[in-house]
């Protein structure tokens, strides 16, 4: 393994991830995201390329969607795997609560609807090693 790596997040909408690559990764990492691709069709296909391309190009990256079950980060692990490369991933464990709170304040299409929101919290699993990760960072944001 290099020093490269894919950093998978993991959280509810509202719960603070594009704020924490922002912060934390967007300058070392490619930042990958099917909300890029808004509209498009099969984006579960091209991000899984664009990850792909980007690992065999030699970066770092982050994929910045919900990734709430261990069958939507399979593919990832399995990518990572695939190039060599470490995978950790990094959740954001927010409260429900907090998460429609931010997802209000959103404007526009940033806004995602709250049924959308609660299935996803329902079909949320807590990412683990277990599924092939190298590490799990939990963060409770403030």
């Amino acid at each position: 393994m290099t020093g490269q790596e894919l950093v998978v997040m993991v959280g509810i909408q509202g719960s603070g991830k594009s704020t924490w690559v922002r912060e934390h990764l967007a300058g070392t990492h490619a930042v990958v995201s099917k909300d890029h691709w808004r509209g498009a069709r099969r984006r579960e296909d091209r991000q899984r390329r664009v990850v792909a391309e980007l690992l065999a190009a030699g970066r770092s990256v982050v994929v910045d969607n919900t990734n709430p079950t261990p069958a939507d980060r399979a593919p990832l692990v399995a990518a990572a795997r695939a190039a060599c490369v470490g995978v950790r991933a990094v959740w954001l464990d927010t409260p429900v609560a907090s998460c429609v709170a931010r997802n209000e304040a959103r404007q526009g299409r940033a806004r995602v609807p709250l049924v959308g929101l609660y299935g996803t919290a329902g079909r949320f699993v807590p990412p683990s090693v277990g599924e092939g990760f190298g590490r799990v960072d939990v963060v409770a944001p403030g």
